[in-house]
């Protein structure tokens, strides 16, 4: 398989698992203070990375070398995850996935200023298909909601948000010092997990533990596994193979992904036209495969 194809795939994988955190955090945004939350995340996160590196790559003190790189991309994902929980306290999941599909153009904007690099004619075209497509999934084909479209509070705090996540891809790419992936991403959710401590010190002491329902922890354990260290280390590995672009055209697909949760978590299927959104979103990730050979 080739980089790119790899780059690829994992960000297939990224897309299903950033889709989990839209409809299980939905269920727990009013349940506990969102840094609180994010800095337990981020801790158990940074440990399953250490045990995934050690038995992998190993921790090599080469990848520690210039330690600020990591506290400048491990705040650029804390504020992401702590503004999107902010805001899924008065956005529905709809208006933040909306939010969430701005990222591959800023991604693009800040490809260019960072890596100098230049979107296609032919990017740009599956960009543009690939939004279009994930609006119509995301409003599930009704035009009614679609033209009711309004940015509120909570959409404007993860719009916040989404500018820092669709930053990442572009600055780790200029930081990496070609370092084993799995102790790069260790670093990262580390250093986010020690900015969270010091400045959620406040509503981590005052969180009532012992009193939260099961489903906070349901989805600590998801969000610590695999949407932390699991989608660190996946952008980790896409990133140093594909253009920032295209590392972030992938949140096409979340919508998508979001509707598979959503079945499976008995809140229903979507209408029949919902699926030419899908089919959008995936001619979108054939013009960016084909773009790349």
């Amino acid at each position: 398989m080739s980089p790119q194809a790899q780059g690829h795939l994992c960000m297939l994988l990224f897309s299903a698992l950033v889709a989990g955190s839209f409809s299980l955090g939905a269920l727990v945004a009013n349940e506990i203070a969102p840094i609180a939350l994010t800095a337990l995340r981020f801790a158990l996160g940074a440990m399953v990375m250490a045990g995934f590196a050690l038995a992998t790559t190993g921790l090599p003190r080469s990848a520690f070398a210039s330690p600020w790189r990591y506290p400048v991309l491990g705040g650029l994902y804390a504020v992401y995850f702590v503004l999107m929980f902010e805001g899924l306290k008065t956005a529905s999941p709809v208006s933040t996935s909306a939010v969430f599909t701005l990222t591959p153009v800023i991604a693009a904007v800040s490809g260019w200023f960072l890596l100098r690099q230049v979107t296609t004619p032919r990017m740009a075209l599956a960009l543009a298909i690939g939004a279009v497509g994930a609006l119509w999934v995301i409003f599930r084909a009704d035009w009614a909601a679609l033209r009711a479209f309004d940015l509120g509070r909570g959409e404007i705090v993860y719009f916040w948000g989404c500018i820092a996540h669709a930053v990442y891809p572009a600055v780790m790419r200029r930081l990496s010092r070609g370092e084993p992936a799995a102790a790069f991403t260790f670093g990262v959710v580390l250093a986010g997990a020690v900015l969270l401590t010091l400045a959620g010190w406040p509503d981590l002491r005052a969180t009532d533990w012992a009193a939260l329902p099961a489903i906070v922890w349901i989805t600590l354990a998801y969000l610590s596994v695999f949407a932390t260290a699991g989608t660190f280390l996946l952008v980790r590995i896409a990133a140093v193979r594909l253009p920032a672009s295209k590392v972030m055209a992938y949140t096409y697909l979340t919508p998508s992904w979001v509707i598979a949760w959503e079945i499976a978590l008995g809140h229903g299927a979507p209408r029949g036209l919902v699926l030419v959104g899908v089919a959008l979103s995936v001619a979108a990730l054939a013009m960016l495969l084909r773009d790349e050979q």
